[in-house]
């Protein structure tokens, strides 16, 4: 029985936001993400970056202040999707590619493998995010952390990157 569930790839698109990253493929199944895609179209500014119907996006920073002491103490990054937060994000050791988190509101745990993320004074220069998603592992998400790191999750990381498809 396959652990993770659901799977996300994300990538720096936007030339206008500092820390927009918009989803290029996905297995279109997490209900908490699919939730949160865009309704309408905006079109693109001088100051803001064009959002297709159907896209998802989320934005990779600093954990901001009103999420709160301890949070703020323990994890460095959060995503925020539609201007709510939708997890912190935790990289205990960044020599190494991955982080875990868990989604707000729910019992669901999210592993990330950065693939050439680079982030310099709080701006996203390039490269992507990998969400997998673990279903009610939330209170497991440590110990999947480290499944991750020993690369237990290879396999079922491939099939969930086979079973993605593009973003529209």
């Amino acid at each position: 029985m396959s652990i993770l569930t659901d799977y996300y790839r994300f990538e720096r698109i936007a030339t206008k936001s500092k820390t927009r990253l918009d989803c290029v493929a996905s297995t279109g199944s997490y209900p908490e993400f699919e939730e949160k895609r865009a309704t309408k179209a905006y079109r693109a500014t001088d100051k803001r970056d064009a959002t297709d119907i159907n896209a998802l996006v989320i934005y990779f920073g600093d954990v901001p202040n009103i999420f709160g002491g301890d949070v703020h103490r323990k994890a460095d990054k959060a995503i925020t999707i539609k201007g709510k937060n939708l997890s912190s994000v935790y990289v205990p050791d960044p020599a190494t590619p991955y982080g875990y988190g868990d989604v707000s509101g729910t019992t669901d745990a999210l592993l990330f493998v950065f693939d050439n993320l680079e982030v310099a004074n709080g701006i996203i220069l390039g490269g992507g995010v990998e969400v997998f998603v673990a279903r009610g592992k939330s209170k497991d998400r440590v110990p999947l952390y480290n499944l991750l790191t020993d690369g237990e999750f290879e396999e079922e990381m491939n099939e969930l990157r086979q079973r993605a498809r593009a973003a529209n």
